[in-house]
């Protein structure tokens, strides 16, 4: 009986397992508060605010991320970014108002929340 070779279990691409150094710096949101990306970093729901593990706004983090999709999240803004294969971030330009470091490896939140009316921020936010 001849043996039969198996076939060879291909895994993912390097470039899709490496992982990137991404900072994310939210400390301009105004009040402070706490984030957290989905599956990287402790979660913020269901936590007691004075003892949870979750991320605070007070400083930048740094995070270790293969190439993907994440969602930055707090408790009064969201947004999707992608990590890209050569490790810069893809944010969307409608994000453009509150947040920064598309093709870097900075992520800038600058809102505490997103803005109406294409973008503008409401006169009492001034």
């Amino acid at each position: 009986m001849a043996a039969m070779a198996s076939p060879a279990i291909a895994g993912p691409p390097a470039s899709y397992t490496q992982e990137h150094t991404i900072t994310i710096d939210a400390t301009t949101i105004n009040p402070q508060t706490w984030w957290y990306v989905p599956g990287v970093t402790p979660p913020i729901q269901a936590s007691d605010p004075e003892s949870m593990d979750a991320y605070r706004t007070t400083e930048p983090r740094t995070l270790k991320l293969k190439p993907g999709k994440y969602k930055f999240i707090s408790f009064t803004f969201d947004f999707p970014f992608t990590v890209n294969l050569e490790g810069k971030l893809e944010v969307a330009q409608s994000l453009d108002q509150c947040v920064e470091g598309r093709g870097t490896q900075t992520l800038i939140i600058r809102c505490s929340r997103t803005y109406p009316h294409g973008g503008q921020r409401d006169n009492y936010y001034q």
